[in-house]
């Protein structure tokens, strides 16, 4: 039978759509089913800090939400640049997360010479999931000794002995890190740096007096600022925190007008994930983080809840690069 060339026109566009639908139907059943195994999520810091205590308490959440086992991994080193770089050449197919911060995500681009990706582009930014700010604290042991009670007697003491006091922080290019080396740039002071490969190394040493201060996120320090073994000095965040009412900011205590290092947290895909898993994700974050439960825990450790949307976040992501940068040229820091 011969077929006219409308007819086989018509054949040949109902093959293409044919062949397209075939094409597309792995895709969308890989985003319907998702996730039909573990997923991870990669703290690229050691455990025991802010980065690793958020991300094990969104992880139960997730894995009743999606009833699969959402996993913690830590991979630490280089300020949380090797655990991101993990997740930036993982496969854009949602079963490897990262929980970013403030550092690998806005400071590392500007403080770094080299970097192994890129944050912008390399990453589908999924929601923040909390914002918490810095806490100047000091062993309580060695403050007393020394007759320093607050942020005026530590830049006396410092001042008047230059390089004796050794700071501590979570790793290189760290927002731990920055707030320190802002204080010391706004302050004139000099303190080694001694970095880890995360907070809770960081914090150990710190308590045991190996090291003298560190300006931590407030919530991996307030249990042990509650414990009496630590001296909260100053938060670094514009406010004073909820969670420590009583402790003067930074800029107050200084005075040093304009101080404000604060840190975030947030979840992160490979670029490429499917928005429809990205979409997923973000909501049922927000939806956890807005648990009573969930957020009473996060307000108490002077934590505040995030779950914004991938558009908000990424928004949000742009404007903390710009501001870091101008942070980072203003302190000197700089890493090769």
């Amino acid at each position: 039978m011969n077929l006219s060339f409308k007819q086989n026109r018509r054949l040949a566009l109902a093959s293409c759509a044919l062949s397209a639908i075939v094409l597309a139907a792995p895709a969308a059943w890989a985003q319907s089913t998702w996730p039909a195994k573990p997923v991870k999520i990669v703290v690229p810091f050691a455990p025991g800090g802010t980065t690793d205590i958020l991300a094990r308490a969104m992880a139960p959440e997730l894995s009743k939400a999606f009833g699969q086992p959402f996993v913690v991994e830590n991979r630490a080193g280089a300020g949380g640049n090797i655990g991101a770089d993990l997740v930036a050449k993982s496969p854009a197919d949602g079963y490897t997360l990262l929980m970013g911060t403030v550092g690998t995500h806005s400071i590392n681009k500007a403080l770094y010479s080299k970097m192994p990706f890129d944050s912008q582009k390399d990453f589908a930014p999924i929601t923040l999931v909390a914002g918490v700010p810095n806490v100047m604290v000091m062993n309580a042991d060695k403050a007393a000794a020394l007759n320093i009670h607050n942020v005026a007697d530590f830049v006396k003491y410092a001042k008047a002995n230059p390089g004796k006091l050794s700071m501590a922080s979570s790793g290189n290019g760290t927002s731990i890190h920055l707030a320190g080396e802002l204080f010391k740039s706004m302050t004139g002071t000099f303190m080694p740096h001694i970095p880890y490969r995360g907070s809770g190394p960081a914090m150990l040493d710190l308590v045991g007096g190996n090291v003298d201060v560190m300006f931590d996120n407030l919530p991996s320090a307030l249990p042990q600022i509650k414990a009496g073994k630590l001296k909260a000095f100053a938060v670094t965040s514009a406010q004073r925190s909820a969670a420590l009412p009583d402790t003067p900011t930074v800029a107050e205590a200084g005075p040093l007008r304009g101080f404000d290092a604060s840190s975030w947290f947030g979840l992160l895909a490979p670029a490429g994930t499917p928005p429809d898993i990205v979409n997923r994700i973000q909501q049922e974050v927000a939806k956890s983080l807005n648990t009573p439960a969930i957020k009473e825990k996060l307000l108490a450790q002077g934590a505040i809840p995030g779950g914004n949307t991938p558009q908000q976040f990424t928004a949000f992501i742009d404007a903390e690069h710009k501001k870091w940068a101008q942070v980072v040229k203003a302190s000197g820091a700089k890493i090769d």
